[in-house]
């Protein structure tokens, strides 16, 4: 098993759908009628000329220059061909989804390796395997949109950060936000959890560190030194408490540095980010030289997105994030619809009451008010019935006027079994910080689109993974049916409109 095992599988599937896509649809489909001409102008050395309703920057296309440069050495070889323009076909610019899927699901691989490293090399190949599955991120592995590639740079820059390559991770993040302009969310997200395991991690390892002078200061044998190391505990722990209003930096001192708690968390933070204000600078400053050329582009554009304008408005769209929540929830239904696991989150509510109750009532209120003034109906939403959340938008959330708010429960469910399995592996402000940076991707966006919720998605599903083989089967064999559901919706049920010539598809 490992890289070449998880390459080797997502491959086994990934090129005779391609090719059987290429087949079926020769032609461009929905957004691939602005993508796949532009690339084509690029191709030409065209890159003066810009079609006014594509959104995003032209990351993707430089992405396909160069592998479209790649194999023109063996297609010239092959065939006669006149110009590199000649190679840009549909078939072969759509292909470059079908590389990106293949390396997106090693990163995958290699990122449950570096958060689990406990993980038998099985299971981390199950879960590479299963979420390149993931049906919004499966399905348009076959077009040429921007999906993919915008996974697989920002999934590359949060691997860089955990293995510490601050610069690297930068560099990736700025090619995330040059193929998808809203990345940039997710560039700071990754430089606050760089940020987070630096300062926490450090104060961890400080307390590892003086636990293991205590062992070898004493000279105590194993068993004695465990005993031992147990007493100083108390006793640091016990002073800690004692002078805790007094001098927090004596805490900060101190070999064995509580971080259970939210406060404690951001205390720490805090404290060792001034402490180690010039490392943090030099490491994670170009991030922020990211975030500073994104608002001055924003700017001078006008807006964040860079065609229709009109159309993709920033809106308060709050319902977003609550659809987010129970989507991803489902994707994950073995994990977050178990019976051991609801009944460990409802007795985790008891047992916090009346705490938890509170939090609870302010969650429905905060959802109920969202849906109420916030929930948003996108013009495309409500003309398009090729899209899949058209239908759901009419036959669930507003087949009754009280519908949208019988969900709000779901909802509220939802996130505190999210935060409750990201609160088992991770710590809190982690939590938090995955929270805002969902909140700020979806929020602006008016339409609701279900390949938005992919980003937020995979790193709840990477940071979930654990031992539940059976429950990741499950996942992998539902995965499998919806894609095959869709994927036979699109290719063999096309349909026509009246007001509108060409054939239609169904498609997410």
């Amino acid at each position: 098993m490992g890289k070449l095992a998880v390459a080797a599988i997502v491959s086994m599937w990934v090129v005779p759908i391609s090719i059987l896509v290429n087949r079926i649809v020769p032609e461009p489909y929905m957004d691939e009628i602005f993508h796949i001409p532009q690339a084509q102008r690029y191709c030409e050395g065209n890159f003066r000329s810009w079609d006014p309703m594509i959104t995003t920057p032209p990351g993707l296309y430089y992405l396909s220059l160069a592998h479209v440069a790649s194999l023109f050495p063996g297609m010239s070889y092959m065939k006669p061909i006149s110009s590199f323009s000649e190679v840009c076909s549909i078939p072969i610019l759509r292909s470059v989804n079908v590389v990106l899927a293949v390396t997106c699901s090693i990163i995958v691989y290699d990122i449950v390796n570096h958060l689990r490293p406990t993980l038998d090399d099985k299971r981390a190949t199950l879960c590479a395997v299963v979420l390149a599955l993931y049906p919004l991120h499966w399905f348009f592995t076959f077009l040429y949109y921007t999906d993919v590639a915008s996974l697989t740079a920002v999934l590359a820059m949060y691997l860089a950060s955990l293995k510490k390559k601050h610069l690297f991770s930068a560099l990736l993040g700025a090619f995330a936000v040059f193929i998808r302009q809203t990345n940039v969310v997710w560039v700071l997200f990754v430089a606050c959890s760089g940020v987070i395991n630096i300062t926490l991690g450090k104060a961890k390892e400080k307390a590892n560190e003086s636990n293991k002078l205590v062992r070898k200061s004493e000279g105590l044998s194993t068993k004695d030194g465990a005993t031992a190391l147990s007493n100083v505990r108390k006793r640091k722990s016990s002073a800690a408490a004692n002078n805790f209003n007094s001098s927090t930096t004596s805490i900060m001192s101190s070999s064995t540095i509580s971080l259970s708690g939210f406060l404690d968390e951001v205390q720490a933070i805090l404290l060792r980010t001034w402490r180690m204000k010039f490392q943090l600078v030099v490491s994670f400053s170009p991030f922020f030289v990211i975030l500073a050329a994104f608002v001055a582009f924003a700017w001078w554009n006008g807006g964040i997105v860079l065609g229709a304008k009109e159309a993709h408005t920033v809106s308060p769209h709050f319902a977003q994030v609550l659809y987010f929540s129970l989507v991803s929830v489902l994707a994950m239904t073995p994990l977050h619809f178990g019976i051991r696991h609801i009944s460990s989150v409802f007795q985790s509510m008891w047992k916090d009451r009346p705490a938890s109750i509170f939090q609870v009532l302010i969650s429905l209120t905060a959802g109920i008010l969202s849906v109420h003034f916030f929930s948003i109906a996108h013009p495309y939403l409500l003309a398009d019935n090729r899209h899949y959340p058209f239908y759901l938008w009419r036959k669930v959330i507003n087949a009754h006027w009280c519908m949208k708010y019988l969900l709000v429960p779901f909802y509220v469910y939802s996130w505190l079994s999210i935060v409750r399995i990201l609160g088992k592996n991770e710590r809190k402000i982690w939590v938090l910080a995955y929270f805002l940076a969902s909140a700020a991707a979806l929020i602006p966006a008016p339409l609701i689109e279900f390949r938005y919720y992919t980003i937020p998605f995979y790193l709840l599903a990477l940071h979930s993974v654990g031992n539940e083989t059976v429950s990741w089967l499950l996942m992998g064999l539902g995965y499998i049916a919806i894609n095959t559901f869709t994927m036979t919706m699109f290719l063999y049920r096309p349909f026509h409109w009246d007001h509108e010539p060409g054939t239609q598809r169904f498609i997410w």
